[in-house]
Order: structure tokens, then C-alpha cells, then sequence
């Protein structure tokens, strides 16, 4: 299985999603027509942004957009699963657009590998990431009141086609959670691999490391 890997850097929301839109749109014809197709990973740091999913409830906005508007900070509605969260500086956020017949998964397993690839990753950190029954991502001390989110992660899958993905706080400002129920929860903490660690994170090697757990967990032959 190929896929081709895409470090966007930083870009924001809306010309990221439309990356994403148009990559999504690009493979389903390609399936539709009977031919191999291209399947995509997309890394991306956004500035500022929250972003709400289309069955999330607005309500978990605790500031309003004008607030925002002075802040500089952006407020977007999108077509992906899942509530509320953030983007911005010092998190990692990936865009498989995968083809999950190419990977012989469905939806649920696709989510599951997601969170084992950071599960696999903060590991290697010295974070114990867990899974939490009724609540995707990854999470700290799951099950216990001190949980606290450390991915998030939010879909969109269209005939057998993803997009959208996953949000892996490193060093991000965890200030800016203060401004909504992240995830719609709002007796869960959110935390970043910096915090946990006491240590700013080099954030190219943890690429490096979701990169390789990608490989190893969809069994990708060759990552361009």
C-alpha cells in the first residue's frame, strides 16, 4: 500500500480543509472508475481556531465570535464528527485521507488505529495513552477523575473515503481550552505532552515517530 505523506506546516483552517475536500474528492472518483488511487497523509499546524463539529452543540462555545473576532482567533463550523475543539501553535494535527477498503477496516478499527498510533507515540515519552469508553481520543488517567484529554480526534467518511482526523496537543497553549467544553465535556481536563513531561517537545520528531507508527499499524509498504 502507497501513500503520499504532505507536511503542510503551518496553514490555516479553511485552506487546510479544502486541501482535504479536494483530496477526498479526488480518491472517491478515482475508486469509482476502478483505478488504484492515491491515498494521503497531511500534517498541519493551524493558527488559532475552533472549530465545531456538525452535531456539536454551539452552547459549548463559552465566549461569543465577537470575542473571538478581537482576539484574532477564528470560529468555524465544519462537516467532520465530534463536538468543540482547538487548533493552534505547538499541536500536531494529521489528515489521513484513506481509503478504508485499501486498509480492510471500517470506521470503528479505523479509530482505534488512530489511537494506537498515539498511543505508540507518547509512549515513547514515558505517557501511558488510553482509551476511554464512550469517548474518543487518547487519553491520561482514563476512568479516574483526574482524565484528561491529550488527542482528539473527529472524522468525516464519505463512500469508504476519510478526512479530518486527529489533534495531538505537544506543546500547545492549554490556556485557550479555558475558552470552551472541549469535546463537550465538562468534567475532563485537557493536557499536552509538554505538560506532562515538563519539557517543550520537538515536535519534527515526534512527526518522525507518528510517521513510522502509521507504517506499522496500517502496514503502508511505501510512504512517499
Amino acid at each position: 500500500m502507497k501513500v503520499e505523506y504532505i507536511d503542510l506546516g503551518v496553514m490555516n483552517y479553511q485552506d487546510a480543509w479544502q486541501k482535504q475536500s479536494f483530496l477526498m474528492e479526488k480518491l472517491k472518483k478515482e475508486k469509482s472508475e476502478g483505478k488504484e488511487g492515491v491515498n494521503y497523509l497531511l500534517f498541519v499546524e493551524h493558527p488559532h481556531v475552533y472549530t465545531l463539529g456538525r452535531n456539536g452543540n454551539q452552547a459549548n462555545m463559552l465566549i461569543n465570535i465577537a470575542q473571538l473576532a478581537v482576539k484574532g482567533v477564528e470560529f468555524i463550523k465544519v462537516d467532520r464528527g465530534g463536538d468543540i475543539t482547538y487548533h493552534g501553535p505547538g499541536q500536531l494535527v494529521v489528515y489521513p485521507i484513506f481509503c478504508l477498503n485499501d486498509f480492510r477496516t471500517g470506521v470503528k478499527e479505523y479509530v482505534r488505529r488512530l489511537e494506537e498510533v498515539v498511543i505508540r507515540t507518547i509512549a515513547e515519552y514515558g505517557l501511558r495513552g488510553e482509551r476511554q469508553e464512550k469517548a474518543t481520543g487518547v487519553w491520561l488517567d482514563a476512568g479516574a477523575s483526574s482524565a484528561r484529554k491529550i488527542c482528539a480526534i473527529g472524522l468525516r467518511c464519505s463512500q469508504f473515503v476519510t478526512m479530518h482526523g486527529f489533534a495531538l496537543n505537544v506543546n500547545t497553549d492549554l490556556d485557550c481550552f479555558n475558552y470552551i467544553n472541549p469535546c463537550g465535556f465538562v468534567d475532563k481536563g485537557v493536557t499536552s505532552m509538554a505538560k506532562e513531561t515538563g519539557e517543550t517537545i520537538n515536535i519534527d520528531k515526534v512527526k518522525l515517530l507518528v510517521l513510522q507508527y502509521f507504517k506499522e499499524i496500517f502496514a503502508i509498504e511505501e510512504l512517499q
